[in-house]
């Protein structure tokens, strides 16, 4: 009997914005993005867009979902670009699992690695004040970047998303702490003028 059949697993291609899967649709395959990007968002009842997380190359949805009691869908994923899922089905995660320890091993970490980054993400837009999340922010690109000179790898749209804030009070923000002599911005860098605003 093959293992791998057109009912077990198959690829999709996505174009730019086109909706992958719905909020409350049911969970039934895991997801494995092949090419381009894409978003898992929250869309508020005013319309405003909280971007969880982004997911390119690599990068797996549905594995914490797909066992669930509740295996639906909490938020909608959309495809931030023209991309490329492999589906595979929950029958054959099941024999993989059986007949791969290798496999179940790595399923099991991108599961536990999902939850700690839930975890992290709803300490990072709850409680805390704008201030406080872009400081969150600047620590985390400053220790991977080691320099106090730091790339956007993101738009300030995205990052305004990720925070669940509109843009312009993040702009709003940014100012506040350029006029309080903590940083200097522009649309490529974050230029911090004082390291021990992020201790």
């Amino acid at each position: 009997m093959r293992l791998f059949n057109s009912t077990n697993c198959w690829i999709t291609q996505y174009n730019k914005g086109q909706i992958i899967h719905l909020q409350n649709e049911m969970c039934r395959t895991m997801d494995i993005v092949l090419e381009g990007k894409v978003a898992v968002q929250k869309i508020d009842e005013d319309g405003g867009i909280l971007k969880i997380n982004v997911f390119s190359q690599g990068g797996i949805l549905g594995a914490n979902l797909l066992f669930a009691r509740e295996n639906y869908y909490h938020m909608t994923v959309v495809s931030e670009s023209p991309s490329v899922l492999l589906h595979i089905s929950k029958d054959l995660i099941l024999e993989l699992s059986q007949t791969n320890v290798h496999f179940m091993t790595g399923l099991m970490t991108v599961i536990s690695d999902r939850t700690l980054l839930l975890t992290d993400k709803i300490d990072a837009i709850s409680l805390k004040t704008i201030r406080q999340k872009i400081i969150d922010y600047l620590r985390y690109e400053y220790s991977l970047q080691k320099s106090n000179i730091l790339k956007m790898s993101i738009t300030k749209k995205d990052l305004a998303e990720r925070f669940g804030i509109e843009r312009t009070s993040l702009s709003r923000e940014l100012n506040k702490m350029r006029k309080d002599g903590l940083l200097e911005y522009n649309a490529n860098t974050i230029t911090l003028k004082k390291i021990d605003l992020l201790k």
